[in-house]
């Protein structure tokens, strides 16, 4: 396929199934073995196989409805909804159909920038899932997290929709904002979370060196694979090496993917010719090997940072990394997308986007919906896993509430030791609330109230970006200069 693609959902919405979900083989591989390997697939619906009567018997069905049923019925909308149900047959959330004029927003999206809330959504056991919010994007900055699973969209419930029908509902432009139902693991009833869409720059790669026991260590935060990753990634690593460094983390933690060829060149710049970076696996069960020409790998020590948002393309890194060179992975355990997509055009501005590999690891082990299991195990803080506070009315003294054990927790990592975190608003608790206010300059009552609410949350993201709190990439600093 030689037009450019990414799953990335258009303009004004979330990218879905985005770099991690949907993938395109583009470029070249390894070699042109491989790469020829790759391309008999890319000719078409024309390749579909079925016997001549199986077509008949779908025609008769098509002429019976379209003439037969009550009510007049559009020809566009049967062929579009056969392909639909045989896509549906599959049992793939992956494989989809895209009409023209989702084709032509997924191009927009191939600019420098998109407008959206940043959130990388999949389908997981039929509901729409957050794999991953953007750094930096409204969805992370309105509290979204991976694995919330989307209840509604503006109070409009998304059941029985597919994961495009669902990120329509969720698109739209910058300044709007969009009101988002979750449903979050711990807590017994639904959030709805409001986000503010914004323009989201497509900056995929953040660098920087870390003082660590007197040793200089790079740092490269990837939070995505796009077209231009790989080049970024090269020109902050260059920088670095030129610099000095005497060690290397590459952090692909809430990374949901991207595109194939984009970690594939990251990728030959670390693993040597000895071993495959990845292995494609048709459906015959024939497995492709792509070799790196790399002869000699770095210099240094390299440790990789995941999470369970770490999806696809960025388990193709850590894979590759850990069980090609040896370098040690840190974190929680990924995401577990192992399959491979690829556009097909229908001929009227239409596509098909069908699983058509099974993707491995260089060792040939298949980690969809397993994911990948880190070599040292790090939970973050209790922190992390605080929620948005919804306060419809202000939480105070004898209250007993999933809202109050959330604002408990947020006021024991902000250090006002509220003396209990099960959820029961007591004297300690009310101590506690009135030490914030006062910290902050609000009003001293010892009730949380909106304004207290929000000043609770912005006090609780400050603390989360502190990196001292981070004690998987502290764990990594300690363990790459040991």
């Amino acid at each position: 396929m030689k037009r450019r693609w990414i799953a990335l959902l258009m303009a004004g919405s979330l990218f879905v199934g985005a770099f991690g979900t949907y993938w395109l083989l583009e470029g070249k591989g390894a070699g042109e073995e491989q790469q020829s390997g790759l391309e008999e697939k890319e000719e078409g619906p024309e390749q579909i196989k079925g016997s001549l009567e199986h077509f008949d018997k779908f025609g008769k069905a098509y002429e019976l409805i379209l003439n037969q049923y009550v009510e007049d019925v559009e020809e566009e909308t049967l062929i579009e909804g056969a392909i639909k149900g045989m896509l549906d047959t599959l049992g793939d959330q992956y494989s989809v159909y895209m009409d023209p004029e989702m084709v032509k927003q997924f191009d927009e999206t191939l600019d420098s920038s998109f407008e959206g809330i940043g959130a990388e959504v999949s389908m997981v056991d039929g509901k729409v899932v957050i794999v991953a919010p953007f750094k930096d994007s409204p969805a992370e900055k309105a509290g979204l997290k991976p694995n919330d699973r989307i209840l509604s969209v503006d109070g409009e419930s998304i059941e029985g929709l597919d994961l495009y029908e669902a990120t329509l509902k969720i698109r739209g432009e910058k300044g709007t904002t969009v009101k988002i139902e979750i449903e979050r693991n711990g807590l017994s009833k639904p959030l709805v979370i409001e986000v503010k869409r914004d323009e989201i720059p497509q900056i995929t790669v953040y660098g920087d060196i870390k003082k660590q026991s007197g040793k200089n260590i790079g740092y490269l935060e990837v939070t995505s694979f796009s077209k231009e990753t790989a080049k970024e990634f090269h020109e902050h690593l260059t920088g670095m090496e030129k610099k000095g460094i005497d060690g290397l983390i590459i952090d692909v933690r809430g990374n949901p993917g991207g595109l194939l060829s984009s970690v594939e060149k990251i990728l030959k710049e670390f693993v040597t010719k000895d071993k495959p970076i990845y292995q494609i696996e048709k459906r015959n069960g024939e497995k492709i090997r792509f070799i790196s020409p790399l002869e000699k790998g770095k210099p240094y020590p390299i440790v990789v940072l995941i999470d369970n948002g770490s999806a696809s393309a960025s388990e193709i890194l850590a894979g590759a990394l850990q069980e090609a060179e040896g370098y040690k992975l840190i974190g929680t355990r990924t995401f577990g997308k192992g399959t491979v997509q690829q556009p097909f055009e229908m001929g009227d501005g239409s596509n098909i986007k069908l699983t058509i590999y099974k993707w491995l690891t260089p060792e040939g082990n298949w980690i969809h919906k397993e994911g990948i299991k880190p070599d040292i195990e790090v939970k973050q803080p209790d922190i992390f896993d605080t929620h948005p506070l919804q306060i419809e009315e202000a939480l105070k003294k004898d209250m007993n509430s999933e809202q109050v054990q959330n604002a408990q927790q947020i006021l024991e990592g902000l250090g006002f030791a509220p003396g209990r975190v099960d959820g029961y608003f007591d004297g300690a608790t009310e101590t506690a609330v009135k030490a914030f206010q006062n910290h902050q300059g609000l009003t001293v009552s010892g009730r949380i109230d909106k304004n207290t609410a929000s000043a609770l949350e912005k006090a609780i993201l400050a603390e989360i970006k502190k990196e001292k709190n981070d004690l998987q990439l502290q764990t990594a600093l300690r363990y790459i200069t040991k």
